[in-house]
């Protein structure tokens, strides 16, 4: 269902302007990568209180790190407001989350999708269950979090996506993406079995929560809007909102409120 809002649509309501969120680094292991990889755990207020709380995995986007979507500032504020553990894992400069075939030290989805899982599973009060775990991301972390979530539904229950790169084809020399699946003339067949929007038919109707999002003058606005015609075609449930808006930070940090209120939705109902 495509639903286009305006800038005064209704947005979340904060009942208070004071958070008690903590939020802290940590050292995760790889052992595919042979690194430890830096993570940011943001939990909610009265972490603890609970036996186990839901998870959103939030992925960054092309050359950002870890540390950026805390730097907005608003991720605590939303930990707080829904009671859900936010997990913002490195993934490289230009990793794209995928296990690079081309560059073995780039083993970013099985980092995510299993080493990361695991460690936040075995050390944080979680709903261990893919019913209980959300994975969402801006641009290359909208691809990631839509791809990862694709190939691995026994992980996720929900999975979402920001101005996300969800057919880098068009954009085969931008990025680095070349770098993580080969130059695009040699390795086609990389590029076709990557690509989002040729993933569809990996999935069944119902079987994933699904939110996607993209500003109307956003680059990437096209390619979202085909896979959303895709997703119809193949009858796949999910939702797709666009609004006015660039692919910047000002699109992004007003669309994440909408994602992690349909992803609370989305785990009340689990």
């Amino acid at each position: 269902m495509k639903r286009i809002l305006s800038l005064t649509a209704v947005l979340l309501i904060f009942c208070s302007t004071s958070y008690a969120f903590n939020q802290e680094e940590v050292q995760v292991r790889s052992e595919k990568m042979n690194k430890d990889v830096p993570v940011t755990v943001i939990t909610p207020e009265g972490y603890g209180e609970k036996d186990a709380y839901p998870v959103i995995y939030l992925l960054h986007g092309f050359s950002d790190n870890y540390t950026k979507w805390s730097q907005k500032g608003v991720v605590g504020s939303l930990s707080d407001q829904y009671g859900i553990i936010f997990i913002m894992p490195d993934g490289g400069y230009d990793s794209w989350y995928f296990d690079s075939e081309i560059t073995p030290e780039y083993q970013y989805e099985t980092f995510v999708s299993s080493e990361l899982v695991n460690y936040v599973d075995k050390n944080y009060k979680t709903i261990a269950d893919r019913k209980g775990r959300a994975i969402t991301g801006l641009s290359m972390g909208g691809h990631g979090a839509l791809f990862l979530g694709i190939r691995h539904q026994d992980v996720y229950g929900s999975m979402g996506s920001l101005s996300g790169g969800v057919d880098f084809r068009p954009f085969a020399d931008k990025w680095g993406i070349a770098k993580r699946l080969g130059p695009k003339e040699e390795y086609p067949k990389n590029w076709e079995d990557n690509t989002v929007t040729n993933m569809v038919h990996l999935l069944e109707p119902g079987a994933m929560n699904i939110m996607i999002d993209c500003g109307t003058e956003d680059f990437f606005y096209e390619v979202n809007c085909i896979f959303h015609e895709k997703l119809l075609a193949a009858k796949i449930p999910h939702e797709f909102y666009t609004r006015p808006g660039h692919h910047n930070w000002k699109y992004w940090l007003n669309a994440i409120k909408y994602q992690v209120l349909y992803f609370s939705d989305c785990f009340s109902r689990e």
